[in-house]
């Protein structure tokens, strides 16, 4: 292999002002002759050949093939100035794609996201990082749907960029879900850190150097304003690691439909997560008498502050296995369904689900089944008719649109077959 005695040094920045470089950088700008630097913030930084860096050949960086092309170019060492930390969404993946590392070193400063949460006084080791710098939005929308506490996001430098970020939180009924702050020239002199009202246009004068931080908004939630039909998913609170507890809006309007829920009567919400289903269920039916059971570890907890959120109550939260349930209580007519919804366990818990509850239902009471397993559905539907259920099966499939840089995309929900039996 070719021994290689030049060299590309690969700065971050965090300020304009080369005094505020440590001495050991300023030495090496001293006696490096050529220096390459975004056109971004070019003037900036050629300021500095009017002091200490005289006679200096400086080349304006659009990082992209021109100049990874001057750079084979240079025979001698070069510096090329990036912002923060050249190996965290910058231009050091590129260099490393062209350059032998022998060639290479980085001189990382504090990146634009680790100040912007310095001046937030927010910690951030936990939170989600992406970039939509010349990238679609994918890894955003993605982010955005496991719902985390923060996210720290990169944009493009023009305006337009923002407003994806925007459209995309409406698109997934976030706007209300996250503080939206925008951090502008953050560590330079021109520092600029707003809190944003997404219900209002964006300001006209932004610079093109800036991130995104959202927040999740700590609320107190009131039910006051809430539709009585089609809650958003946003209401619901559910644990930030675990998003699928929650059944989504699409999937759950049609379990609700399905159930054909009357005034009175119970209403068992099995594998209930968040409690989505059996409260919204409570809220259109406010005399059913609701039983919620899930057997994860905190699930009561949520279950009760989102019956909080939306106005209703449960007659009774189970946090226990439903096999434990059923083999330990006898249940007297007042708690015997007359709708049944039966999710999260698995195939042999609901056989044995609807073996206990149908033999004690009437003509016209109701069970429905989420699934996501193709194979179980026969095995079930089997099971229903045998009691006595007339079934229907129901693919439900819906699609979102979201904002892309040119136009929108339609991005698919995951598909979900309802089962439903109807004695």
């Amino acid at each position: 292999m070719t021994e290689v005695y030049r060299k590309i040094h690969v700065v971050g920045i965090n300020s304009y002002k080369f005094e505020d470089l440590p001495s050991k950088l300023q030495d090496l700008f001293k006696k490096t002759g050529k220096i390459a630097v975004p056109n971004s913030y070019f003037e900036e930084i050629k300021s500095w050949s009017q002091n200490a860096l005289k006679k200096k050949s400086f080349f304006s960086s659009n990082s992209n093939n021109e100049l990874v092309n001057w750079l084979r170019l240079q025979k001698t060492d070069v510096i090329l100035i990036s912002r923060g930390d050249p190996l965290w969404f910058g231009i050091g993946r590129i260099l490393l794609e062209n350059f032998s590392r022998d060639e290479l070193s980085f001189y990382p400063s504090n990146t634009c996201i680790q100040l912007a949460f310095s001046k937030l006084k927010i910690p951030w080791q936990d939170t989600v990082n992406t970039s939509i710098h010349g990238r679609d939005s994918t890894k955003l929308v993605e982010a955005l749907k496991a719902r985390p506490s923060t996210l720290a996001i990169i944009p493009d430098a023009d305006k337009k960029s923002l407003e994806i970020i925007k459209k995309n939180l409406s698109e997934l009924n976030l706007n209300d879900f996250y503080d939206f702050w925008l951090c502008e020239e953050i560590g330079f002199e021109s520092e600029k850190i707003r809190k944003l009202n997404l219900k209002e246009s964006f300001p006209d004068k932004i610079s093109s150097l800036n991130v995104v931080v959202l927040i999740k908004k700590e609320k107190n939630y009131s039910n006051d304003n809430l539709p009585l039909f089609g809650t958003k998913d946003s209401v619901f609170k559910t644990f930030n690691d675990r998003p699928n507890l929650l059944t989504k809006r699409e999937v759950r309007i049609q379990i609700l439909a399905d159930l054909e829920l009357p005034k009175n009567g119970v209403l068992w919400d099995i594998g209930a997560g968040c409690g989505s289903i059996g409260l919204e269920a409570l809220k259109l039916s406010p005399n059913l008498d609701l039983f919620c059971i899930d057997k994860r570890f905190g699930s009561k907890a949520l279950i009760l502050e989102n019956s909080k959120r939306l106005g209703v109550k449960p007659k009774f939260i189970f946090e226990e296995d439903i096999n434990n349930t059923l083999n330990s209580r006898n249940f007297n007519s007042s708690e015997k369904p007359i709708r049944l919804v039966i999710g999260g366990c698995d195939k042999k818990t609901k056989l044995k689900i609807i073996r206990k509850f149908s033999q004690d239902m009437n003509i016209g009471d109701i069970i429905v089944i989420p699934l996501i397993d193709f194979q179980t559905i026969e095995e079930l539907r089997e099971e229903l008719e045998n009691n006595n259920f007339k079934t229907c099966l129901n693919l439900i499939q819906t699609y979102k649109s979201l904002s892309i840089a040119k136009g929108m995309r339609l991005e698919p929900n995951n598909p979900v077959f309802l089962l439903k039996g109807e004695k």
